[in-house]
């Protein structure tokens, strides 16, 4: 019993060490750690679009949606502290406060996850009626958290 007991509190506490091991660095780190992968992926949307709008280039689509994917993967969510809805990273944090403790946060977070890596997958194909309507999708995934979850600029 004692030995169940050790291997018990053994694994409560490597779970709650590898917890409080995702939070690093100074609050102004993580929003400006957030805010840096945010302009990544706009970069990496706005090279996806300028392709299927004009001259497609497989290349070009599949490292912009591999970066996408990687970033939507990267488990993001240990940047969004109690209290980031506040202060400033590169600028004054855009996320509003009802991002904590929303309902809806999961399945947004998770749907952007999954057009995130259908984007690589059909990225990878080379067809541009693909790309163009999997961007569509991936858009309005992104969209969905940004109406929910970020303020307009000043």
């Amino acid at each position: 019993m004692k030995m169940k007991t050790l291997v018990t509190g053994m694994a409560l506490a490597a779970i709650a060490a590898s917890a409080t091991a995702q939070v690093v660095g100074k609050m102004e780190d993580q929003i400006r750690w957030r805010q840096s992968a945010y302009h990544t992926m706009a970069w990496s949307m706005a090279r996806i679009k300028a392709n299927v709008e004009g001259t497609f280039n497989k290349e070009q689509v599949i490292e912009a949606a591999n970066v996408i994917q990687a970033i939507a993967n990267s488990k993001m969510g240990a940047l969004y502290q109690p209290g980031s809805d506040k202060g400033k990273g590169w600028k004054e944090t855009r996320l509003k406060s009802e991002f904590f403790g929303s309902p809806e946060l999961g399945k947004i977070a998770q749907n952007f996850g999954q057009q995130a890596n259908e984007m690589a997958k059909v990225a990878s194909t080379g067809d541009a009626a693909a790309v163009k309507a999997q961007f569509g999708k991936l858009g309005e995934a992104c969209k969905a958290c940004h109406d929910k979850f970020r303020k307009d600029e000043d």
